[in-house]
């Protein structure tokens, strides 16, 4: 007991002198997020080959942008591609600019997202745990530092931000977006110091112990402050990430929030709306003018359409799934610290609403934070075509939820106290609910641990790898993340039976980033090698072999990569007999050169039946074979498919 006071006190000492030098704790702060954001998001982040099939898409449509210099429509493999607005494209154009066109290009824009928002997240939740203290006249600066750490580590250190923050598609850039945003707002609407809730105005302004608003009245303000103008600029950048979707979450998330607390009609004039409204067209309506301009209906039914209302509405490209499917995404996706999401949202009991409207508007950040999280969850559940990635915005909120649930068991040893004050919105989590939770925990580690021991029982076959199973199980890898997880299930255990709460959410961490380092990485290297290095590998062989205007055609399956590495438009035909009737009506033309490449999956070539005279290898990489088809050695009787 006296070591743990020991080290407690050596703790609270230590962060005592980073509070009371500023330099040291900006620091400190900034080494920690460059710490978390390069393990998280820069680490290898470019030294994985695209993966098929859609990163090579928005790589390869921004590498077209950059090389013709169109900067309004994008292409694809010489066709329009409508799926997603421009923002996407342009950072990655302008990343293939200061870097080069390859894959640290591609992922760049979804990293800097993704790490830009951490920070921003963690200047929020120093700033939300500082006025707390103001308000309770007290100094906790081990408890402030160890939430925003907490915090930051939570919110970049989870499968599902890891994967897509190192993923050169939208969705990351979306997020970022979307999340900074909302932080932007609750800044700007809680930094009218002295406000508090709709339910305590009748008690007069003069009740709050803070000092009145540093900003002007809303009334005599032509433009909101800075971070509502922030929060405008960020939804216009969501919008031209992923259109409509990037004003409709932040839109029902604020606006639910605020009707809650009661303080809608306020709000709305504090953000000048109308200048707001002005800002976001302004920065967003323009391009959408001119590829509408440019492409007319085709646009607005792809794009409007096709890619945002029956998304919506119907099942698209088959990803439906049952009404359970985001408890599972989240179970998962957030994986460990979900299993605490439960006692973080208990805690806030946000049922209390007359509570809620009485409190200061700083002190809401947890209900807040509850908000985006349901809104989100609820939304993308109603919408009927369903994918991991559509709530990814999410997982900001539901990492500010469990840290400050976290933040309850990070007191100081010594606390200075001058005021009597009201107590937190939020009491202390009940001892009962956290030991539960952690026991859930335990299970949930050892169920994860089990799994993955057993993965090659549960992973389906991968036609790009004909002996995946085996190749698995020989890298080890199974075993080592299996151990890891036993191991921190074993780890929790132990903290529950000595009631070290506090280092229990440390051993999740700790086991989530030795994953990532001895499972994840390696895994994502080995899967790089066998599925994706074969493709880039046939790309440089096409680059090499072939002839000025001589077609590629790409056989029963599409591998979006081989035009990114190639350089060369890819002709896709699903079928064999396809295929053979597509060179028999190429040959009867008489096209210069007289053949064509032909790249194929090993079992999709035999179905073609030509004989060895008939064609020449170029290469074999994995599961896929080039060859050159001449057309004068294609003898009539195999190509006669009738």
């Amino acid at each position: 007991m006296s070591m743990k006071l020991s080290v407690k006190h050596t703790v609270d000492r230590w962060f005592n002198k980073i509070a009371k030098n500023p330099a040291l704790s900006l620091t400190v702060s900034i080494l920690w997020l460059i710490v978390v954001g390069w393990v998280a998001f820069g680490w290898n982040l470019g030294n994985i080959g695209l993966i098929d099939e859609t990163e090579p898409l928005f790589a390869e449509a921004s590498r077209q942008m950059y090389v013709t210099g169109d900067w309004i429509t994008p292409f694809f493999n010489g066709d329009t591609r409508f799926d997603k607005p421009a923002l996407i494209y342009w950072c990655q154009a302008i990343a293939y600019h200061l870097i080069g066109v390859n894959e640290w290009a591609v992922r760049l824009p979804s990293a800097i997202a993704a790490f830009g928002l951490v920070c921003l997240a963690f200047y929020t939740i120093q700033w939300y745990l500082a006025k707390q203290d103001e308000l309770e006249q007290v100094s906790r600066p081990t408890r402030r530092y160890l939430t925003s750490f907490i915090a930051a580590a939570l919110m970049a250190l989870n499968p599902e931000t890891i994967i897509w923050a190192r993923t050169g598609v939208s969705d990351m850039l979306l997020t970022g977006c979307i999340a900074s945003a909302l932080l932007c707002f609750f800044l700007g609407y809680a930094g009218k110091e002295g406000s508090r809730g709709a339910g305590s105005r009748e008690q007069g302004e003069n009740s709050s112990p803070l000092p009145p608003a540093p900003y002007p009245s809303a009334s005599s303000a032509l433009f909101p402050n800075k971070w509502y103008l922030a929060f405008y600029v960020l939804i216009a950048g969501a919008i031209l990430t992923k259109g409509p979707v990037g004003i409709v979450l932040p839109g029902l998330i604020v606006a639910a929030f605020l009707l809650y607390v009661g303080q809608m009609r306020e709000v709305l004039r504090e953000m000048h709306l109308l200048v707001g409204t002005l800002i976001i067209l302004a920065l967003s309506v323009p391009w959408y003018a001119l590829v509408i301009w440019r492409n007319g209906w085709n646009y607005i039914n792809s794009f409007f359409g096709y890619h945002n209302l029956e998304r919506f509405t119907e099942v698209v490209n088959g990803h439906s799934a049952p009404w359970y499917f985001y408890f599972l995404v989240v179970l998962l996706g957030f994986a460990p610290y979900s299993v605490y999401l439960p006692a973080s949202i208990i805690r806030l009991k946000f049922w209390q609403r007359s509570h809620w409207r009485s409190v200061e508007r700083f002190q809401q950040f947890g209900l807040f934070a509850w908000f985006w999280f349901a809104s989100i969850f609820a939304f993308f559940s109603i919408a009927v075509t369903k994918l991991p990635s559509y709530v990814l915005p999410l997982m900001p909120a539901a990492a500010i939820l469990v840290a400050l649930l976290w933040s309850d068991l990070f007191s100081d040893t010594q606390t200075r106290q001058t005021i009597p004050v009201s107590p937190s919105p939020n009491p202390p989590i009940s001892t009962s609910l956290l030991r539960m939770s952690g026991w859930v925990n335990v299970v949930f580690l050892s169920v994860l641990a089990t799994a993955l021991l057993n993965i090659t029982h549960i992973l389906g076959t991968d036609p790009a790898i004909s002996n995946f199973h085996e190749l698995i199980q020989q890298s080890g890898l199974p075993v080592i993340a299996g151990i890891i997880w036993l191991v921190s299930a074993v780890l929790v255990a132990g903290l529950l039976l000595s009631r070290r709460w506090n280092y229990i959410i440390s051993i999740n961490l700790i086991g989530f980033v030795a994953f990532v380092i001895f499972v994840l990485t390696p895994a994502s290297f080995f899967i790089d090698r066998e599925r994706q290095l074969p493709l880039r590998e046939l790309s440089a062989v096409i680059l090499e072999a072939k002839q000025p205007n001589e077609e590629l055609i790409m056989l029963g399956f599409k591998k979006p990569s081989v035009v990114f590495y190639s350089h060369i438009h890819v002709n896709y035909l699903k079928f064999p007999q396809e295929a053979v009737e597509h060179i028999k009506n190429q040959a009867a033309k008489g096209l210069k050169p007289s053949s064509v490449l032909l790249l194929a999956e090993q079992k999709k070539f035999l179905k073609m039946d030509l004989q060895p005279d008939d064609y020449k290898n170029l290469s074999t990489k994995g599961a896929y074979n080039l060859v050159r088809v001449p057309f004068k050695k294609m003898k009539k009787e195999k190509i006669d498919i009738s």
